[in-house]
């Protein structure tokens, strides 16, 4: 018997897969541990997820319009920042012993990040499909609407659902703090890389095949986040309910 929640063959484009790909890779920044390498990491793998959906499209952004749709520009506050570095230099001398605590502390982390980034790609993935962003809008102001409508859109809707399911796919793997480091490091250049769907581990794309599954499964609440994003980009008001909770 074929089990009806699995995505049928076919379902998921694979432009769609490498956004699932990318907010894996995003999630598994925190667990760097070298200070500031995770950020970035997590900016170098926002920015790549971006190029590669445009690339999909034909087309090929200015470096400014590629940051301004990853939100790299939006830094990482100071006082993150500073939790970030007291982590990791906390941790670090005690990582080979006490790994599962180690990777408990950085659960949350690790769904946030995924869960930015997976919103973030998908509407992106959304906006091009509809046609918002070409080869000419791309050099204009466009790109800034266009994730100032994703952002609104990620405001409004309560993300909980989605959050509790990357917890729950956070917590049974065996990904920890080595596999991180494995999948963003360079071996031969001794510098940090992009990580790559077609070369990396099983348990990455494992990861990725799982948040895929739950991607089908919650796909009436991705047409919903659609739909608020539609909305946004009209230039409709905001409506007057209170803020979407975003905990874990």
């Amino acid at each position: 018997m074929v089990d009806s929640t699995l995505p049928p063959p076919g379902a998921v484009p694979p432009s769609l897969a490498r956004v699932a790909f990318h907010a894996v890779a995003a999630g598994l920044t925190p667990l760097i541990p070298v200070p500031f390498l995770d950020d970035y990491a997590l900016r170098q793998v926002r920015e790549q997820s971006v190029r590669d959906q445009l690339k999909d499209k034909g087309l090929k952004a200015p470096d400014k319009a590629v940051a301004v749709l990853a939100g790299s520009y939006e830094a990482r506050s100071l006082g993150g920042q500073l939790m970030s570095y007291l982590k990791a230099v906390a941790l670090f001398p005690v990582r080979k012993v006490f790994r599962k605590v180690f990777f408990v502390l950085w659960v949350k982390d690790c769904v946030d990040l995924t869960s930015a980034c997976l919103h973030h790609g998908y509407l992106l993935h959304h906006a091009l499909q509809r046609g918002d962003l070409d080869a000419t809008s791309l050099q204009g102001d466009a790109p800034r609407k266009v994730q100032a409508a994703i952002v609104a859109a990620c405001a409004e809707l309560d993300a909980r659902p989605i959050n509790q399911a990357l917890r729950r796919i956070f917590r049974s793997s065996r990904v920890l703090m080595a596999e991180a480091t494995r999948a963003f490091m360079d071996p031969k250049q001794g510098g940090a890389r992009v990580p790559d769907p077609k070369s990396e581990s099983a348990e990455v794309k494992s990861l990725t095949d799982r948040l895929l599954q739950e991607m089908w499964e919650e796909r009436g609440y991705f047409t919903a986040l659609e739909r608020h994003y539609d909305k946004h980009l009209r230039g409709a008001p905001a409506p007057t309910q209170a803020p979407a909770a975003t905990g874990t």
